[in-house]
Parts: C-alpha cells; sequence; structure tokens
C-alpha cells in the first residue's frame, strides 16, 4: 500500500543529503499495523493487567512506525495507535450509557493523539538532516521525541472541555521503582524520562550497522544514565508530621446513575456500615463521593441523619453530595462538625466543591448541538453540575487534608493547590459505582497511588463500590476494602509536610517540554532548510 499524501513515501529527497533516517524503516500498511498493535499493547499496560513492561514496548513499535513518514501518513498510523489504544483503555465508558459515548471518547482521543504526533515525525525528518553526528543526532532525537509525546499529553489533556489527562504514559510505572522519578519531575517528568530512554535505544538499535563503536558510546552511556534514573532514584524526602486516625466507610450502596433504589438508600447503606466504626477513636470519619443522595443543607431529615452519625463515633465528618445554591449545582464535599445540631447553613461548614466536573456525565457542554445528534443520551442528563473555584482543602483540628473528587484526582493543578495550601495528608473520594465489574475503579486507584508518590503524601482513596485503600506516602498499601462489598479502613496515617520536587519542578519542566520540544523541531526544520537551500 502507497502513502498517498507523496508519490513515494520512501523515495530519497534529492535536494538534502541521502541518510537512513529520512527512510521509512517499515512500510506504510506494516506501520498501521505496528500502531495498531503499540494501541493494544499500552493498554495491557494500564490496570488491568497493569503488565507495565509493555509500555516500552509499546512506545518502541509507534515510534519504528511514525520514522520516515509524511504528515498524512503520520496522521493515519497515530490516529490508529490512538483510537485502538483509547477505545480499549475506556471501553467502561460504554458500560451503562451504550457505545455510542464510548465510541465518540475513544475515537475523538484517538484523532487528538494522532494529531499530537505528527511533530514527532517531523522530528524524525528533520533532525537527521540538521545534524551531521550520529551522537549528538541520537541524543536530540530521543531528547525531542519525549519531549513532543508529553506535550502530546498535555495538548489531549486539557483540550476539549477541560481534556482528560488519564492515560499518561508515566502511570504505568506506578508499580515499579521508577515511579519514585515522579517525585523529583512529576508524573510528566517522569514520561518523559521513559520514552526519551526508549527513543534513545531506537537509535542505537538502528545506528548498530554502520556506526563505529566509539560514535555509539555517547548515546549508550546516556541510555544507561536514563535507566538508572528510572530504576535507582530513591524518593524525595518529606518531612514527617505525626499522624491522623483517619476512619474510612465503603458502603456498597446502590449509587450508580442507573441503579434501582429507594429513597436514601445510599446514605442508608454508608449510615449501616459505619456501625463497625462505633466507639472507636478517631480524629475524622470519611465517606465517598455521593456518599448522601441529597442535599443536607437543605434537608432537616439528612442532616439530622448526619447529626447521629457525628455523635456516634465521635468525630467529623466529611461527606459528598449534590449542593444546589441558587439555580446552581455543585459536587460538594464538605466537613460536618460533630458537635452540629439541627440543619446548618452552608456557612458553618467547610466545603470544596469538584473543579471538573464530567462532559457528558456531570454537565453537557454545547447541549444544543448535541441534543440535535443523540437526544436520547443528552435527554437523560437534567442536572448541570457547576465547576467550582474554592480551594481543595478543609482544616480537621490543626491538620490540613488535601481534596479531590472523583477525576479530579488526575489533574495536576488540583493536586498542587492542595500541597501549596498545607494538605498533611489527601482524600480523594470517588464514586465508581457506574463501572461496577470493570478496571476503571483500578486504573484510577492507580493514578491515586501514583499522587502519594508525586506528592509525598499519605492517600484515603474511599469509593461507593470499591476498591478502597489507605496508601502510604511511598505508594504502598496500608489497608484494602475490596470491590462490591461494605467494609471499613480505620488506621493511624501518616502525615508529612514539605513539597516534593515534583510539585515544585513538576508544572515548569511541563511548559519547558511542551515548548522545547516545538521549538526543537521548528530549529531542526529551519537549519534543514537552509542545508537544502545550500
Amino acid at each position: 500500500m502507497r502513502d498517498r499524501s507523496a508519490p513515494d513515501d520512501t523515495a530519497p529527497d534529492d535536494s538534502a543529503p541521502a541518510d537512513r533516517a529520512e527512510a521509512p524503516p517499515v512500510p506504510l500498511w506494516l506501520a498501521v499495523v505496528l500502531a495498531a498493535c503499540a494501541g493494544g499493547l499500552l493498554t495491557l499496560a494500564f490496570p488491568q493487567p497493569a503488565v507495565w513492561g509493555l509500555s516500552f514496548v509499546a512506545v518502541a513499535m509507534l515510534l519504528v512506525a511514525l520514522i520516515g513518514r509524511r504528515t498524512w501518513s503520520a496522521l493515519l498510523v497515530g490516529s490508529v495507535f490512538g483510537i485502538v489504544f483509547f477505545v480499549l483503555l475506556v471501553s467502561w465508558t460504554g458500560t451503562y450509557l451504550g457505545p455510542i459515548p464510548w465510541v465518540a471518547l475513544g475515537v475523538l482521543e484517538g484523532v487528538l493523539t494522532g494529531v499530537g504526533l505528527i511533530p514527532v515525525t517531523l522530528a524524525y525528518r528533520w533532525i537527521p538532516r540538521a545534524v551531521g553526528r550520529p551522537a549528538v543526532r541520537a541524543l536530540a532525537l530521543a531528547g525531542t521525541v519525549g519531549a513532543l509525546w508529553i506535550g502530546r499529553e498535555l495538548f489531549v489533556g486539557t483540550w476539549p472541555y477541560g481534556g482528560f489527562p488519564w492515560a499518561r504514559i508515566g502511570l504505568t510505572m506506578t508499580d515499579t521503582n521508577a515511579a519514585h522519578l515522579a517525585s523529583w519531575v512529576g508524573v510528566s517528568g517522569l514520561g518523559f524520562v521513559v520514552v526519551a530512554f526508549v527513543a534513545l535505544v531506537v537509535e542505537i538499535v538502528r545506528d548498530r550497522p554502520r556506526a563505529a563503536p566509539r560514535p555509539r558510546l555517547l548515546p549508550t552511556l546516556s541510555s544507561l544514565l536514563l535507566l538508572i534514573l528510572l530504576v535507582a532514584v530513591p524518593l524525595f524526602p518529606t518531612t514527617p508530621a505525626g499522624s491522623m486516625r483517619i476512619g474510612a466507610v465503603q458502603g456498597n450502596g446502590p449509587a450508580g446513575f442507573f441503579d434501582e433504589r429507594e429513597p436514601y438508600a445510599v446514605i442508608d447503606a454508608q449510615i449501616s456500615a459505619t456501625r463497625e466504626l462505633r466507639g472507636e477513636d478517631m480524629d475524622l470519619l470519611v465517606w465517598p463521593e455521593g456518599g448522601v443522595d441529597g442535599d443536607p443543607f437543605e434537608s432537616a431529615a439528612l442532616a439530622s441523619a448526619l447529626n447521629q452519625v457525628v455523635r456516634g463515633v465521635d468525630a467529623p465528618l466529611l461527606g459528598n453530595a449534590a449542593t444546589g445554591k441558587g439555580e446552581r449545582f455543585y459536587n460538594t464535599s464538605f466537613l460536618w462538625p460533630k458537635d452540629m445540631t439541627g440543619t446548618p447553613s452552608r456557612s458553618e461548614t467547610q466545603t470544596h466543591a469538584k473543579r471538573h466536573p464530567v462532559p457528558f456525565g456531570e454537565y453537557v457542554p454545547d447541549r444544543a448541538f448535541y441534543n440535535a445528534i443523540v437526544p436520547d443520551l443528552i435527554g437523560l442528563l437534567q442536572r448541570e453540575y457547576t465547576p467550582g473555584d474554592d480551594a481543595p482543602l478543609v482544616r480537621v483540628g490543626e491538620r490540613t487534608v488535601g481534596l479531590a473528587i472523583c477525576f479530579d484526582v488526575i489533574y495536576d493543578e488540583v493536586i498542587r493547590e492542595g500541597i501549596s495550601g498545607g494538605a498533611e495528608v489527601f482524600v480523594f473520594q470517588t464514586n465508581n459505582a457506574d463501572f461496577r465489574g470493570t478496571a476503571e475503579n483500578l486504573q484510577q486507584l492507580a493514578i491515586a497511588r501514583m499522587r502519594a508518590i508525586e506528592t509525598g503524601r499519605s492517600v484515603v482513596n474511599i469509593s461507593t463500590v470499591g476498591t478502597s485503600q489507605i496508601i502510604r506516602p511511598d505508594g504502598s498499601t496500608v489497608s484494602t476494602v475490596d470491590a462490591d462489598r461494605p467494609g471499613v479502613l480505620l488506621e493511624d496515617v501518616e502525615l508529612r509536610t514539605g513539597a516534593t520536587g515534583g510539585v515544585v519542578v513538576g508544572p515548569y519542566l511541563e511548559q519547558l517540554l511542551l515548548w522545547g520540544g516545538l521549538l526543537g523541531v521548528v530549529v531542526a526544520g529551519l537549519s534543514a532548510r537552509r542545508r537544502r537551500v545550500g
């Protein structure tokens, strides 16, 4: 099959010096097959089954498929990779709403991935023409390709409608020592090292037939250095600051969008499971997202029920519910004081509203447009949640607890704001009931564990239906409640202070990689053009 974007995708450019890097190592049909296989393999690097080593193989296969391609063939190869990857990875989105939202999300993210991979192909086309020395060329390619990969992740993670930064390559390293690197340079920095290492190994292999041993020495040593970073870097040190006894309750109630339930069935399930903690000493009780199926600031019955709960455990409750303010609705976490009586006003409690309501899940962007396309699906979503703007923090006595509600855990700025506000521990409240029996809750749990490592903080990840865990700052698990059963967690949770390098350096490194990668391609293109003209 011939690439129609150029007369011959494998033909050398007579106006430039011949170089093996300019010709595709595989024909287009095989590149498409490699891209599809790479997308499938990369899916397997995420939970489940979380075979992390496949991420290296998948990246290598994709890079080989992109080398030497023209723009339109690169878009095809990249889109095939992205569509296969996302359609498989987020298949859980079709559990209740059917194939239309699932396929739409997968195709959209896949095509955006294809667009974001075009600069990678340009790097493979232009850098060899601009850089003559093989060793320098290999390093320039590896660094630029790694930066462009992260730039693509940032692009897909922020657009459209706030983006979907769920599938970052660094997250596949959660179960490895490589995850420690995230505490120094953030998840994006870790991802850059992974991709740059693979790209450098690919260049070393491609140079073997013609390069003398000495020119290969610098790339080989550089690849070994990157490997050492991935396997031997310790955690960034943070400062122990005592402990906090936290109880968390997984009620396993009928909390799904389409679950059949009686009024107040969700809070009844939470209350029933919480009885196991009565008489226990604790500083904070935590319920999951949607653990209260109504607005306790407007319902005297719900407020009374919560008052009885906090009196029963003699601790404040960090709960969550859909709350209204005027004509607006919010996904709201709140700290219910243990001495509360009556129905409080919002000013009497600490609250935090979810920053990133889920498009087509918690609100419908451009409702009129999508309603004209799929009115039956859009009609199911009548309540529109408004993004919150308050700090993702609550104070429990002298302690500061950082928050992220459900998918907010994937957004870096929410986590970083928690650390900058003094969070000594994080609580992630989530409702996975709409994805029972899928890998969604384990994928989200892996992100929570990576956040613990990245921030140097303990994490309490509590779900309505599981899997719930208390996680140490090194990402290891203290205790677990498995999915689809009620249960409680009660632990002395370690508190820590101090910002890690991943939190402080991470956002600056992301911008450096984003713009540095693009600038590298532009400079290489201009240099290659000058050499052609000369």
